[in-house]
């Protein structure tokens, strides 16, 4: 059997590009060297961010991404556990870069909060040094680690995607891929393989000089009945999301922040706490960059995410159930890479940590260009 579209990778790149190409009704496979997804894809917040991302098209595939989750979860049956982000300010600085974000379109649909309004919209905030934040509608967050495979089990069961786990794919000449299974024949091939940049097509990758990422993150157990009511994020956010950053307001919260708060971002700390069904709350994130990074966490880097959580959220007690590690591809360019080493063939890297926000939205850029 010939396919129409073969999908190297099942993480949420793979499964995006396998879906829009469902939609055109096309017979579509993916094809996954792991017996289950297991990487960056499974390892995240389940954050589906539109506000901070990079302004332009990044930030315009980022809504359409949100919409196409929207229009996703009811069909696939995929919870979704909360909506919205609370920006909490407690610096100055903070709140004259939030009203500068606000006057860009970036800023649609978004709202500005005094201190008051902050800890109404999140019982719970600590008010020492809140000043005020932003609340925006336009987030959702699911819980990765259910998620990915439920969406592989509903493409299967409904668009009758064909998966194959445990399969590495060898070789792509289009319209012949070479697996270590077997043989497909595919008009069209997706490479979405993530975090492996020595693999397939590494001579390809390579004058993009990607690197990895390396992210430390928790789940904390709040006190019974805590709710968040939005995702949170902190100054330390506006930093590093490049909405926020790359406005020339960002400089000074910089340079306070870089001067007050040079632990944490010496180690790519900023915050980002979301809740699960269970209620517990996931946390994060740090972020080391590298060609190859150790598997090992790092028990101060911890500290310094528990203690932003803190710093936001004086909880009575905070007990740690989990502690994991994720790594995917960075570039110093640009968000995503879209390659194309043969007119059959394309390779799709989002390269910022963005996969969950954005790969919808990318892998319908990808086949209507196709």
């Amino acid at each position: 059997m010939t396919h129409d579209l073969l999908v190297v990778g099942a993480g949420i790149v793979g499964l995006a590009h396998a879906w829009a190409g469902a939609k055109r009704g096309w017979r579509v496979v993916v094809v996954e060297r792991d017996a289950a997804c297991i990487g960056a894809s499974i390892r995240n917040f389940g954050f589906v961010t539109v506000t901070g991302q990079q302004r332009g098209a990044h930030w315009r595939r980022a809504r359409r991404s949100r919409d196409l989750w929207a229009e996703l979860a009811p069909r696939a049956g995929l919870r979704v556990e909360h909506a919205g982000l609370l920006m909490a300010a407690r610096c100055v600085e903070s709140e004259a870069l939030l009203d500068a974000f606000l006057a860009t379109e970036m800023g649609e649909g978004c709202e500005r909060l005094n201190a008051a309004q902050a800890a109404t919209r999140q019982p719970g905030l600590r008010a020492e040094g809140l000043l005020g934040g932003l609340y925006s509608p336009h987030e959702l967050r699911v819980e990765s680690r259910e998620v990915i495979p439920r969406i592989a089990a509903w493409l299967a069961e409904h668009h009758g995607v064909e998966f194959h786990f445990g399969e590495s794919v060898l070789e792509v000449e289009a319209p012949r891929v070479r697996t270590s299974r077997a043989t497909y024949q595919a008009e069209r091939v997706a490479v979405c393989s993530g975090a492996e940049l020595h693999g397939l097509f590494a001579g390809r990758l390579a004058p993009h000089a990607l690197s990895l990422c390396q992210l430390q993150m928790l789940r904390v157990r709040p006190p019974a009945g805590f709710r968040l009511n939005a995702a949170l994020m902190a100054d330390l956010s506006l930093v590093r999301y490049e909405g926020y950053a790359a406005l020339p307001e960002a400089q000074p919260l910089l340079k306070r922040l870089s001067a007050e708060r040079h632990d944490a971002l010496a180690h790519g700390i900023h915050l980002i706490a979301v809740q699960s069904a269970d209620g517990t709350l996931v946390v994060g994130d740090s972020h080391h960059y590298g060609p190859v990074l150790p598997p090992f966490a790092s028990d101060a880097v911890d500290r310094l995410i528990l203690e932003e959580l803190k710093r936001q959220l004086p909880l009575a007690s905070m007990e740690v159930v989990e502690r994991w590690t994720g790594v995917y591809p960075v570039s110093a360019e640009v968000p995503c890479l879209v390659d194309a080493p043969d007119e059959r063939t394309r390779l799709a890297v989002v390269t910022g940590g963005t996969g969950a926000s954005t790969a919808f939205g990318l892998a319908e850029e990808v086949l209507a260009a196709w």
